[in-house]
């Protein structure tokens, strides 16, 4: 359904990057848009993108005579959904939605969203690529970078989106033709209540989907597997076990059995020894991405060709360096338990495992065994640190640092030929580093430095 603009006055709530996208586009489309966020501080980009563009600015407020005359609001992915200017705007009535929801309503082109707590920014890139290698002119986006609104009247024909929970707040009619739900695991719970309450955010993204649409889901995963009961759309599966239909690995391949009226059934078949992906849970992405990219018509040459020659993501058990016989390998991109236990599982012992930053409100308890089997050293810094060695210290021999810069001074002086050096930090960035790049960059500066 698309949305009448020009009766529109809008509120935009944040101003970084998706909220002036959203007030760009909005303001395109004849709509009156108002831009506001609490900082008054550091948007130089945002304001030169936006010139010659009618967007009201206002910085530094926050208060609700900002909702005057407004019938629409849309707010930020970072913005909570306990922020007194949405509470007045249920309050009054006025429309709510989110950014990927005003995106789906404008695109005229099928949407493919992937969605999870780990691995969604591998897969999403891998069946762009996927896309791309059997012809298709996809934009590949969303959570991972450029905004799903950018998509609306682009040179594409089709979008391609990491979907976070942050994102599903707010949807309504979100009805992507694949959905992707790779994992849930403890994470954000800062901001929600429980793993249920974070769980039940991500299905927002297959609430409004049809018997027509996909979704491409683990039965790996026990809240996903156990979710996959309620869904409407048609779902197929990829695990390790092998299945009637789904996704399973076999003797160094990947075997793909879709239902028979996609592709009568047959076995497909993709090698995996060319891959530079390392560890199970990418496995588990390529089989997400590849039963996804069949699905949407591509070719199963394309499909293996792009699992071929895809290099990975930054900050994903990137190895920076090998120096004296000792593995110095970048997992900033491990924010969560999730995402460490998986990592971990995927590196050989022994490791010195570099952790810490800000708590996001989980457990620490399911890496327990993990370290006790697989980490000689645990260098902890930032401001989880002491909680994370209440937590796993009795594991292994455990010191607590001041920055990233003494963590792998400590652990170059402690790593042994054979060693891996491992920076999966179980904590987001926020109290040291801007995001987990900038935290991932600093990693490998050092590195390089040794």
């Amino acid at each position: 359904m698309m949305l009448a603009f020009a009766s529109k006055k809008a509120l935009v709530i944040g101003a970084r990057r998706t909220g002036a996208a959203v007030a760009r586009y909005l303001a395109s489309q004849g709509a009156s848009v108002r831009l506001c966020d609490r900082s008054t501080l550091g948007f130089d980009d945002e304001r030169s993108k936006m010139a010659g563009v009618a967007v009201e600015w206002c910085l530094g407020r926050e208060d609700v005579a900002l909702l005057d005359e407004v019938n629409l609001v849309i707010p930020s992915p970072g913005v909570s959904r306990d922020h007194p200017l949405l509470n007045a705007a249920i309050g009054r009535g006025i429309e709510v939605l989110a950014e990927i929801e005003l995106a789906y309503r404008s695109l005229a082109v099928p949407l493919y969203a992937v969605t999870g707590t780990n691995g969604k920014s591998t897969t999403t890139e891998l069946l762009g690529r996927m896309l791309r290698r059997a012809g298709r002119r996809p934009f590949v986006g969303g959570n991972l970078g450029t905004p799903l609104i950018e998509a609306v009247g682009a040179p594409v024909d089709c979008a391609v989106a990491e979907v976070s929970s942050f994102q599903l707040e707010w949807v309504k009619e979100l009805r992507p033709a694949i959905g992707i739900f790779l994992n849930l695991t403890d994470d954000h719970l800062d901001r929600y209540a429980s793993l249920d309450e974070y769980g039940e955010a991500k299905t927002a993204l297959f609430r409004a989907q049809t018997p027509e649409d996909w979704v491409v889901l683990s039965r790996e995963d026990p809240w996903v597997w156990r979710f996959s009961r309620r869904l409407r759309g048609r779902a197929i599966s990829f695990g390790f076990d092998e299945v009637e239909y789904g996704t399973f690995p076999r003797d160094g391949t990947i075997v793909i059995r879709l239902p028979d009226a996609n592709r009568s059934g047959k076995e497909l078949t993709i090698i995996t020894a060319r891959t530079r992906l390392r560890g199970l849970h990418n496995l588990e992405n390529v089989m997400a991405a590849s039963t996804a990219a069949l699905l949407a018509g591509a070719t199963l040459a394309s499909v293996q060709r792009a699992i071929d020659e895809f290099p990975g993501l930054p900050h994903r058990l990137q190895v920076v360096r090998e120096k004296d016989g000792v593995a110095w390998v970048d997992d900033s991109k491990g924010t969560n338990v999730g995402a460490v236990v998986k990592s971990l599982a995927s590196i050989d012992p022994p490791v010195i495992l570099l952790a810490g930053g800000v708590d996001k409100g989980g457990s620490y308890e399911p890496l327990r065994s993990l370290v006790r089997q697989r980490v000689k050293r645990l260098v902890l810094f930032g401001e989880a640190r002491e909680k994370i060695q209440r937590a796993l210290g009795q594991e292994t021999e455990t010191m607590l640092v001041s920055s990233l810069e003494e963590a792998v001074a400590r652990a170059s002086a402690a790593a042994r030929p054979g060693d891996t050096v491992l920076l999966s930090p179980a904590c987001s960035s926020f109290d040291m580093f801007r995001d987990y790049a900038e935290r991932g960059d600093r990693f490998r500066a050092l590195v390089e430095a040794l």
